[in-house]
């Protein structure tokens, strides 16, 4: 290799200094594709993204609600519907071509859900489209394309460039980066032997598969030596489909702001005038699921779209100052008033503070106001709904059941408000909410999210879409708490901006738990008083022993001790693998409390299982007993679901998860488990994440030695790369 300059398009190898000159002068060159006017590929319209300095849409298309049968987040949309024996044809075509290069002929189905009923043709014109597929390296890619090409399958085939920026870049995604700088897109090229980094890097550009940025680098402003100093920047490579969702998102903020007329007296009594001349909103909170005798779930069959008016109802000042003034707490009184006054608001805070954003769901609906909270989980949504009037409270035969008229859990005559409570799942899906207006937007004034770190990106940008301009949003949640399992961090860069007020809760979470969670939030990793074995430490060797220690809590010693049945305990660990993780946890944790030959696909009747119909989203429950057609299922919630074979992997066993599977959850008792192998990817994030899900009890099973106070102090979180930030910045004239 020469001495790392750029020449002809090539980034060559050298030492660190000369590298950092070369990815700069890389950089230039990409950026000058959208000064040079280079062309866009077919389809991707006439003008770039507002942004972005390679070719690409202006807009996003529009979004759908998603569901819990759709398909993974950024699935092509290649896939082709093709009659069974077309399919048939070209699965069997594509298993052919797979096993000439000597794929697993299993990648088959994946083949043509990605490429369509062309697949076989698309990986023989081009065998490193392969990388597309789940679970395929570039090792596994070169391997292909030697088995279909010989000698010709070259390490800088052109075709080999195109297929592995995406994936870098695809793998940045999984880490939750929804952009990735230059740099580390340059050296992941040359990790792979690509020598010719430059070339492939524009190639994607111009083609539209990939978009390029250049964005100020956040806070950069504080460090500038003087305000006409030029702030650096970096450039950043984005899949089409995360750059769209992250413009499409900074729209949809800058727009329900900008749109907002706060109301004035008065305007209570012509909205109520106006109403009374309207077909009233459709409400599917009593939508009914049936469920079929195989259990099997039924089907949600939403109301059709009421014509209902888009725009917002109002309340005036007065009307706002006097809910305020009778809420339960001066945080619950500082949230009222912010959303008095603006259309989006940020809240932080913990568990005990959730009772403000349900202080703020029973004002604004004794206003007249059309409000809808949602949560993560049901049980979130369930707990959410406790803490408004009237929660505790049964009348005649449904109290002995510990039913309200309604159903839930204490829901009496008169008490609308606890009935605005859904997931976002079901929100958006159209299971439970407000229903839709003419325009195909949420017929809402108010909005309430709370559990909003949890939200990707493309979730985001998808929820922004279906609200109304004008709408008042609250997006609630714990700063602390890990971030989405997606790409993204869209309620840390929300904070981050300031573009909107937000309200910190003074409400503290009490008791030797919520003291130990409060102290590590800070970075503090303090011995607290648990006078009724609250929080037990537990130490070990290493990753075997804390398996053994783990176990014995949950199966003996916390049911024993403290009268928490084993139901109400789960097991928590940093991964799926290792020493200690998910897989060995739950072998051990079947072995003791429902041994069995595993029968129906690796699991037995009464196993504890987690069914995550898309990533992100778990929902707890046992298996009841199998089939041909599939396990049949008893879920958290009390309803049933078959899971086909076709979607077995979409289940483990639970009873021991990641903390990205119970995040939204709370138990009663928690293992926390701290294996030695998993210490260096310990943060204070997961930590505070992982100790935060316990109500009664906590104990941490430790094989971690110093990692875990040096995570609390120093290891914040996972750093992620995104643009959400500039985007706001550069829409609003702040930074």
């Amino acid at each position: 290799m020469g001495d790392g300059d750029v020449e002809n398009g090539r980034v060559e190898n050298s030492a660190p200094g000369h590298r950092t000159e070369a990815v700069a002068a890389l950089a230039e060159a990409i950026r000058n594709i959208g000064r040079q006017g280079e062309p866009v590929a077919p389809g991707h319209g006439d003008a770039p993204a507002k942004g972005a300095v390679g070719g690409g849409p202006a807009s996003a298309p529009e979004a759908t609600a998603p569901a819990e049968a759709a398909p993974v987040a950024g699935a092509s949309s290649g896939t082709a519907r093709v009659p069974d024996q077309q399919r048939a044809d070209a699965l069997r075509a594509a298993a052919e071509v797979l096993a000439a290069g000597g794929a697993p002929t299993a990648l088959a189905e994946a083949a043509v859900a990605e490429f369509g009923e062309g697949a076989a043709q698309t990986l023989r014109d081009d065998p490193w489209a392969v990388l597309a597929l789940p679970g395929v390296r570039p090792e596994h890619a070169d391997g292909f394309a030697r088995g279909l090409l010989g000698p010709a399958a070259g390490p800088g085939d052109r075709r080999r460039a195109r297929a592995l920026v995406p994936w870098l870049l695809e793998q940045a995604v999984l880490r939750g980066h929804s952009a990735f700088e230059i740099g580390e897109v340059v050296a992941g090229l040359e990790r792979a032997g690509l020598p010719d980094a430059a070339a492939a890097l524009q190639e994607v550009v111009v083609d539209g598969r990939v978009m390029a940025f250049q964005d100020e680098i956040p806070d950069s402003h504080q460090s500038a030596a003087s305000d006409e100093d030029e702030p650096p920047t970096r450039t950043l490579l984005a899949l089409e489909r995360l750059a769209l969702a992250e413009e499409s998102l900074a729209d949809g903020l800058v727009r329900i702001m900008s749109t907002f007329v706060p109301g004035e007296d008065g305007d209570e009594e012509a909205d109520e005038a106006a109403t009374d001349a309207e077909e009233p909103s459709a409400d599917v909170s009593t939508a009914k699921v049936s469920t079929a005798d195989d259990g099997d779930a039924g089907e949600v069959r939403p109301p059709e779209v009421q014509e209902v008016r888009t725009a917002p109802r109002t309340a005036g000042p007065s009307a706002w100052d006097a809910a305020a003034t009778a809420a339960p707490s001066s945080s619950a009184t500082a949230l009222i008033r912010a959303v008095a006054a603006n259309s989006l608001v940020l809240h932080t805070g913990g568990e005990a503070a959730r009772a403000e954003p349900a202080a703020l769901l029973h004002a604004a609906h004794g206003l007249g106001l059309r409000v809808w909270a949602v949560t993560w989980t049901d049980q979130g949504r369930d707990s959410l709904a406790a803490l408004l009037p009237g929660a505790g409270r049964t009348e005649g035969a449904d109290a002995e059941r510990g039913e309200g008229p309604g159903g839930r859990p204490g829901e009496v005559p008169g008490d609308a408000a606890r009935t605005r409570v859904a997931t976002l799942t079901d929100l958006l899906s159209g299971a439970a909410g407000p229903g839709r207006a003419e325009d195909g937007s949420l017929a809402l004034d108010v909005l309430v999210v709370l559990d909003a770190p949890l939200l990707d990106v493309e979730l985001a940008a998808t929820l922004l879409e279906a609200l109304a301009d004008g709408t008042r949003l609250v997006l609630s949640g714990d700063p602390g708490q890990l971030w989405s399992a997606g790409p993204g961090r869209f309620f840390a860069d929300l904070l981050a901006a300031k573009v909107c007020p937000a309200v910190a809760s003074r409400t503290p979470d009490f008791g030797p738990i919520g003291e130990l969670v409060s102290g590590i939030g800070i970075g503090e990793l303090q011995n607290v008083e648990a006078p009724e074995k609250e929080v037990v430490i537990v130490t070990a060797k290493d990753g075997a022993e804390a398996v053994h220690r783990a176990i014995q809590l949950l199966t003996d010693s916390i049911p024993r001790a403290l009268g928490i049945p084993v139901e109400q305990v789960v097991l928590l660990t940093p991964g799926h693998g290792g020493s200690a993780g998910t897989r060995v946890l739950n072998a051990a944790a079947k072995a003791r409390l429902n041994p069995g030959p595993g029968r129906f696909g690796g699991f037995d009747p009464g196993d504890r299982v987690v069914y995550s119909p898309v990533p992100g989203i778990t929902r707890p429950g046992r298996v009841l007993d199998g089939d041909a057609s599939g396990l049949h299922l008893e879920l958290s919630d009390g309803t049933r679901l078959t899971v086909t074979p076709a979607q077995a992997a979409k289940l483990r066993h639970g009873w021991a998860l990641t903390v990205h599977q119970a995040v939204g959850r709370r138990w009663p008792g928690v293992v926390a488990v701290l294996p030695d192998d998993a210490a260096a990817g310990l943060t204070r994030q997961w930590i505070y994440t992982a100790f935060g899900r316990a109500e009664r009890h906590l104990s941490v099973v430790h094989a971690a030695g110093q990692a875990l106070p040096k995570a609390v102090a120093e290891r914040p979180a996972q750093p992620r790369t995104t643009r959400l930030r500039s985007i706001l910045a550069e829409q609003t004239g702040q930074m």
